[in-house]
C-alpha cells in the first residue's frame, strides 16, 4: 500500500494497523502470570524455612523450650487478626466487582488495621521473648524460630505499605483496569501469607508446646 493510501485508509493513526486483529495483546495475562511465579519462589523461600525448623526445632541448647515460652492464647488472637484481614479483603473485591471506590478503600482501610494489629501483637512478643532471655542467639531452636516468623511478619508489614500505596491509587485514579489488576495482585499476596501462617501456627506454636 502505498503512502498516500495508507494515509487516507480508516487504518491511519492506528498504532496496532500492523498487527493481526485476530489476535490482541493482554498485558493483564503477563502480570498475573509473572506474579504466580513470584509467590511460587516466596513459596520457596518458606518451604526451606520450615525445614530449618523442623531440623533445629528441638535444639535447645539447654534453654527454654516452645512450652515455656509461647502463649497459645496470645498467638490464637494473633491468627484471628490475620485470618479476619482475609475476609475484609475479600469484602473489598466484592466492592471492586461492584466498582465502588468508596467500599474498596473502605475494606482496604479495615484490612491495614488488622495487618496493623497482627504486627504489634508480633513485636510485643518477640520484645518479650528478647526480654525473657530468650532472644535468636539462645538456641538453634529461637534462631529458627525468629527466622521464620520474623520473615512472615516482614511480609505482612511489606504488603501493609502496598495496601497503602493501593489506596492512594484508587483514590486518585479510581478503579481502572490496571488498579483492578493491581487489587487482584495484592489479594493473591495477601491470602498466600494467610495460608503461609497457618502452617506457622500449627507447625510452630501447637506443636511446639507438645512435650
Amino acid at each position: 500500500m502505498s503512502d498516500a493510501a495508507l494515509a487516507s485508509s480508516p487504518l491511519a493513526g492506528d498504532p496496532t494497523r500492523f498487527y493481526d486483529t485476530g489476535g490482541h495483546h493482554h498485558p493483564q495475562n503477563g502480570t498475573l502470570l509473572g506474579f504466580w511465579l513470584y509467590l511460587m519462589s516466596d513459596l520457596l523461600i518458606f518451604a526451606c524455612l520450615f525445614a530449618v525448623y523442623g531440623v533445629l526445632g528441638r535444639s535447645y541448647a539447654a534453654g527454654p523450650t516452645g512450652a515455656d515460652l509461647f502463649d497459645l492464647p496470645l498467638v490464637a488472637v494473633n491468627t484471628a487478626m490475620l485470618l479476619l484481614s482475609s475476609i475484609t479483603y475479600g469484602f473489598a473485591m466484592l466492592s471492586m466487582q461492584r466498582r465502588s471506590t468508596a467500599g474498596v478503600l473502605g475494606w482496604l482501610a479495615v484490612t491495614g488495621l488488622f495487618g496493623l494489629a497482627f504486627l504489634g501483637l508480633e513485636l510485643y512478643e518477640f520484645a518479650h521473648l528478647v526480654h525473657a532471655g530468650a532472644g535468636p542467639q539462645r538456641s538453634a531452636f529461637l534462631s529458627s524460630f525468629f527466622a521464620l516468623v520474623g520473615t512472615h511478619g516482614l511480609h505482612v508489614a511489606f504488603g501493609i505499605v502496598w495496601l497503602v500505596v493501593l489506596m492512594v491509587q484508587v483514590r486518585r485514579f479510581g478503579l481502572h483496569e490496571a488498579n483492578r489488576r493491581r487489587l487482584m495482585c495484592l489479594s493473591l499476596f495477601w491470602h498466600f501469607l494467610d495460608v503461609v501462617w497457618i502452617g506457622v501456627f500449627t507447625f510452630v506454636y501447637l506443636m511446639g508446646v507438645l512435650p
